[in-house]
């Protein structure tokens, strides 16, 4: 199958090419086989009827004159000769028996107790014309049947070659099959292009673009998984939409009774107090815009062309001002379009979580043809194999001890996986031979 196309339209081509071609080839198969039935019928006929025909013309002349007259009718596929005495005995197979009945039921009614013998044999040719017109051998069939009492005639009938080939089916089944194939190739492009296009715009909103709606036209199972797929993102669109605002609405909610309380603590006397509620409020704000992000997901921001290799050493250097432990290996250019705030939230916290868990970050861009991979490799002591997708659920954090100061939120990762899939990308984690963690972010270079 390695070899068998892979797109609908060009399998329909293949297939209706193959099916005339079956076809035709049956045809000329079926035309040949009764061709040379009919031949070896109206054959046999002719055989019969000219081997009959020249024993009772011989018998009806002086027995001195018969050999001159025999040499004389022969000739082509025909040759006669005269013998004197019974007729010598020979075996038959049950096709040569049947022929030797017939030709004994075409002979006269006073010749009812005569033998006839027929012989089917390959012969070779010596005849300088006939080698030309047959080849070294031939088919022959003799037959041996009685004239008088004591003299016999032999008929050795050399069979024609079979037919040739029918070319003029040959031909048509190629110009059967051109067309057909032109016909099919014209259908299928009328059939494949929604789904083309159904697939171009729902390639688009997987990676977190707006849903496109896809023209409504071709065959009705086109047009109606097209009329359901409008339907469907219309409906999706909708809804992200009417989350967005509730996000927006509940983040605006939780913010001011957050920093109403936060002014209060003001008021508490005891610094004690006052530092455990001011500390428990700040993770409670910073849970809450990290559960926001989260659920926002991705695809508000609009697409637009940036250096990533710029983006990554910017980020880098950031941090490097304030003090973290990140290196990075400088790049070339790398153009890339995509929504850089994401990126850039995806990058801190892949960097973050080296720095948290394994120490320090190490940093280097690799530009493949088709994608682009930045890759994350840290100290610390790597993540247990069972463990690594699950990281990527939401609050799922390996330190136990569930402190925002030692294991965050739990969404880091989270929303790391949602940006690269939004960018038509995917993030992994592996375990390094010398020892901690390597993430690797990659993103595909058409992602817009």
């Amino acid at each position: 199958m390695r070899f068998w196309p892979r797109t609908l339209g060009a399998q329909l081509i293949v297939v209706t090419a193959l099916a005339v071609l079956v076809s035709n080839v049956g045809v000329a198969v079926w035309f040949a086989v009764t061709r040379e039935s009919e031949n070896e019928s109206a054959q046999t006929e002719r055989l019969i009827d000219r081997t009959v025909s020249v024993a009772t013309l011989l018998a009806g002349i002086p027995a001195k004159e018969r050999e001159a007259v025999a040499h004389t009718m022969s000739g082509g596929i025909y040759h006669f000769s005269v013998g004197n005495g019974a007729i010598p005995p020979a075996p038959m197979t049950r096709a040569e028996k049947a022929l030797a009945d017939r030709v004994h039921a075409g002979l006269p009614s006073n010749r009812a107790s005569a033998v006839v013998t027929v012989q089917a044999m390959t012969v070779t040719v010596t005849d300088p014309r006939m080698i030309r017109l047959r080849g070294p051998t031939a088919r022959m069939v003799r037959i041996t049947l009685p004239i008088v009492r004591n003299n016999y005639v032999v008929v050795d009938y050399y069979r024609p070659p079979p037919p040739p080939w029918p070319f003029q089916i040959a031909i048509a089944a190629l110009v059967a099959i051109i067309v057909t194939s032109a016909a099919a190739a014209i259908v299928a492009s009328r059939m494949t292009r929604p789904l083309r296009e159904l697939a171009a715009a729902a390639a688009y909103a997987a990676r977190g673009g707006p849903a496109h709606v896809v023209p409504e036209e071709g065959p009705d199972d086109v047009r109606r998984a097209a009329k359901a797929f409008n339907a469907m993102t219309g409906q999706v669109q909708r809804t992200m939409e009417s989350q967005r605002q509730l996000l927006s609405a509940v983040g605006h909610d939780l913010r001011t009774p957050i920093t109403a309380m936060r002014i209060s603590t003001e008021f508490v006397d005891d610094a004690e107090v006052r530092d455990r509620l001011e500390k428990n409020l700040s993770e409670l704000q910073e849970l809450t815009e990290a559960v926001l992000d989260a659920a926002r997901g991705f695809g508000w921001e609009q697409m637009r062309k940036i250096d990533l290799a710029a983006l990554i050493e910017s980020q880098c250097t950031d941090l490097e001002d304030m003090e973290k432990p990140v290196t990075w290996q400088l790049h070339d250019a790398a153009p890339f379009t995509c929504r850089p705030n994401e990126i850039r939230r995806a990058l801190r916290n892949l960097i973050e979580n080296a720095i948290a868990y394994g120490k320090s970050a190490h940093l280097h861009l690799d530009a493949e043809p088709h994608f682009y991979e930045i890759v994350v490799e840290d100290d610390g002591p790597g993540i247990p194999d069972a463990d690594r997708e699950r990281v990527f659920e939401p609050f799922v954090r390996l330190e136990t001890s569930r402190s925002m100061e030692t294991g965050g939120t739990g969404l880091g990762l989270t929303l790391v996986k949602a940006i690269a899939e939004g960018h038509g990308g995917s993030v992994s984690l592996e375990n390094r031979t010398e020892g901690g963690l390597r993430a690797r972010l990659r993103l595909p270079r058409d992602s817009a």
